[in-house]
């Protein structure tokens, strides 16, 4: 049985995204879709009672044992952490406060960021707003994994583990592929975030604290939800960029697994993007699509013809304009 993979490179493309002209033609059929492009205010909600429920099981976790600590760490923490995440994603649309009040959403971004242990809302704003403007773009994109990654993670037991390393990649990529300065609102998230730590580790102990940080790289990593790291956009049939999942773990992750629907139509919150695939089934209902994330995960392991390297990837034309 083999068990490295023959892809040596990424599948290189020479044409434009394809979600511009879908939305085009979409709208142009269904016109109705606009008045989906309009904030969640529900979001707001879900985000305050899920930092309220981390914050009543730092509280629970701080006097149980170790063993049971990681326990909780990963079956419950890990869950909210990594929802949370997708809220995040959600609120650097500005699906809670609406475009026209910006700096709304990034304070709420930093709020939202407090149960997760680690600086991240306002950086993952700026580099995802990249990530759909220039999908699969060299040197943009820090969605698209390091040439290192490709090369490295070739056999299935090195997916594996590239696949429990997610959070670490995620977080050192952008300083490898597409390092930008640090802004005056990444400060902010920095500091605000090591305030709110120091306050978990003085009032409630290191065990709060690890369940915090732990329950974050876990849910993060080798977790059933992270299954939409490798569903949203690696290439399991050839020439197909983007892929939505349909399945229940769409309950917990704010409609993210809608992503060609997503992609379209990255200004419609995910609370909206089901009704966009039901006005608009005729585009989508065709496409390469997914019900289980944690297949997903294993087809990726387990298949020797799928690596990081199977991203589409191309040379960006004209001017390039960043946050």
């Amino acid at each position: 049985m083999g068990n490295t993979v023959a892809r040596e490179d990424f599948e290189w493309v020479y044409t434009d995204q394809p979600h511009a002209d879908r939305r085009k033609a979409i709208l142009a059929k269904h016109p109705e879709i606009k008045a989906l492009m309009k904030p969640d205010s529900n979001l707001i909600w879900v985000v305050v009672l899920m930092v309220l429920a981390q914050l009543i099981a730092f509280y629970l976790v701080k006097d149980l044992d170790w063993k049971w600590v990681m326990f909780w760490a990963y079956v419950f923490g890990s869950c909210i952490s990594h929802s949370m995440t997708l809220a995040i994603h959600e609120i650097s649309h500005n699906s809670a406060f609406g475009n026209c009040r910006a700096m709304s959403n990034r304070w709420f971004g930093i709020f939202a960021n407090l149960p997760l242990g680690l600086p991240y809302s306002i950086s993952f704003k700026r580099y995802h707003m990249d990530h759909h403007r220039y999908l699969g773009g060299d040197g943009i994109d820090v969605d698209i994994p390091t040439d290192f990654e490709g090369w490295f993670f070739c056999t299935r037991f090195r997916k594996f583990i590239w696949i429990v390393l997610q959070p670490f990649f995620y977080a050192i990529r952008p300083l490898c592929i597409n390092p930008k300065p640090i802004s005056r609102l990444e400060i902010i998230n920095v500091l605000v975030q090591l305030s709110f730590d120091v306050l978990i580790y003085y009032y409630l102990g290191i065990k709060s604290t690890f369940y915090m940080i732990a329950g974050s790289i876990l849910g993060l990593g080798l977790h059933p939800i992270s299954g939409h790291f490798i569903a949203e956009h690696y290439m399991f049939l050839k020439g197909h960029e983007t892929y939505s999942y349909y399945g229940p773990l769409n309950l917990l992750t704010f409609n993210v697994g809608y992503h060609n629907e997503h992609h379209d139509f990255p200004n419609i919150p995910g609370k909206n993007l089901p009704l966009v695939k039901k006005i608009a089934a005729e585009y989508y209902d065709d496409l390469p699509q997914y019900n289980s994330w944690i297949k997903v995960l294993y087809d990726f392991v387990m298949d020797d013809t799928i690596s990081p390297y199977s991203r589409m990837k191309r040379k960006l034309k004209g001017d390039v304009k960043q946050d």
